[in-house]
């Protein structure tokens, strides 16, 4: 693993209005993730895990502080131009799966693919060949009503990666699946940092989770208190 840092935050903090109040979810954060990294992020719940990934994905912005991602500075693009990065750059995977139920795997995995000027043979093409790497090449042309929750979470891992990003986000992918399948999914997330090169930053609020990441970040009260080798 290179050196080079791939996410570098610097004074990040996030403060949300709840009515007259100013709530402080995060508080001045620096950090430095390198390129291949596969960083857990712990805590309890209302710690900042979820607002910390938004931010470091483009879903939010800081209230203060910058964020550069690769070099480039997310925090001070437009809308417009933001959006573009993520969807060229970031790959989500979330707990609920967000599958479109009306589609097949393969259809679901190509959306991501519909905001590119790519032909829809190569659309399909490149989907196959993310349902290829998380197992599924079998299951393309099934809907989600006709898959397991952990093959509708490797549909879900295939959409995020189908585009190359250069970051995997992943909000309590196993929350919602039993320990069986939460391994095979865990399985596949090492798979895709150790032979693909991904860099992933996976929040989780469970230990047997976080022991598969390379770094284990630990966020209390909207700030880093704690960063061990897994």
């Amino acid at each position: 693993m290179a050196d080079e840092s791939l996410v570098r935050l610097r004074g990040v903090a996030k403060d949300y209005k709840r009515g007259a109040e100013t709530v402080h979810v995060l508080h001045a954060l620096d950090l430095d993730i390198p390129r291949g990294d596969f960083l857990a992020l712990m805590g309890p719940s209302g710690s900042g895990k979820s607002t910390l990934l938004n931010l470091i994905g483009g879903i939010d912005r800081p209230t203060s502080g910058s964020i550069e991602i690769a070099g480039t500075r997310t925090d001070s693009m437009t809308d417009g131009d933001l959006g573009k990065w993520r969807a060229h750059h970031v790959g989500f995977v979330f707990q609920m799966y967000n599958l479109l139920p009306v589609l097949t795997a393969e259809r679901n995995v190509e959306l991501p693919l519909l905001l590119t000027k790519l032909p829809a043979a190569e659309r399909r093409k490149r989907a196959n060949a993310a349902l290829g790497l998380v197992g599924l090449s079998e299951r393309a042309h099934h809907k989600p009503r006709e898959l397991s929750g952990g093959q509708e979470q490797r549909v879900g891992i295939a959409r995020a990666i189908v585009s190359d990003p250069t970051l995997l986000l992943c909000d309590e992918p196993t929350g919602d699946l039993d320990r069986k399948s939460g391994d095979e999914i865990l399985d596949l997330l090492q798979a895709l940092n150790q032979q693909q090169g991904k860099t992933i930053i996976m929040v989780t609020h469970d230990p047997h989770a976080a022991a598969r990441a390379k770094h284990v970040l630990h966020l209390n009260k909207g700030q880093l208190s704690r960063e061990a080798a897994a």
